[in-house]
């Protein structure tokens, strides 16, 4: 058994998904690894990483509207009767940041895979996401950890 750690850099355009399947493949392959598992962490705060349907993009539009209706910018409604409004105190670096935060929170920033035949062991309809969180464009820094059988290289 061998391990690597390395980082995989990801150019996200705005909030949205980036479909970061090929690169994790990519990385296993260069990495000449057969089997093993390995470890994505994603070295932020305002992004997440999740595991969903690579085949209907209305599937990622609807958990885009899904998790903007819950975490609203701005202002979040307590669950009272009055229905309260709460304006978050951390606002600094723009509207997007705290929710951003909050979804974070609230989905993935680490995900563990296991790999054979030197490619992830995804089901058919499943691929990984970069789920940015930001309005605008970010470099996004993802510590890969992969620990496994690699290819004997002989000279």
């Amino acid at each position: 058994m061998e391990q690597i750690i390395s980082i995989i850099k990801i150019n996200t355009t705005g909030k949205g998904f980036t479909d970061i399947t090929d690169d994790i493949n990519q990385f296993i392959v260069d990495n000449k690894f057969l089997s093993g598992i390995l470890i994505i962490n994603l070295l932020h705060t305002s992004c997440s990483l999740i595991v969903n349907e690579n085949a209907d993009p209305n599937v990622l539009k609807d958990l885009q509207s899904y998790i903007e209706a819950i975490v609203p910018y701005e202002a979040v409604h307590d669950l009272t009767k009055q229905r309260n409004e709460i304006y978050y105190s951390h606002y600094q670096e723009g509207i997007d940041d705290m929710p951003a935060h909050i979804k974070t929170a609230l989905t993935n920033s680490s995900l563990s895979f296991s790999f054979q035949d030197e490619k992830l062991s995804l089901g058919i309809w499943q691929a990984i996401y970069l789920w940015e969180h930001r309005f605008g464009s970010n470099m996004r820094n993802l510590n890969i950890h992969a620990i496994g059988e690699r290819k004997k290289i002989y000279n």
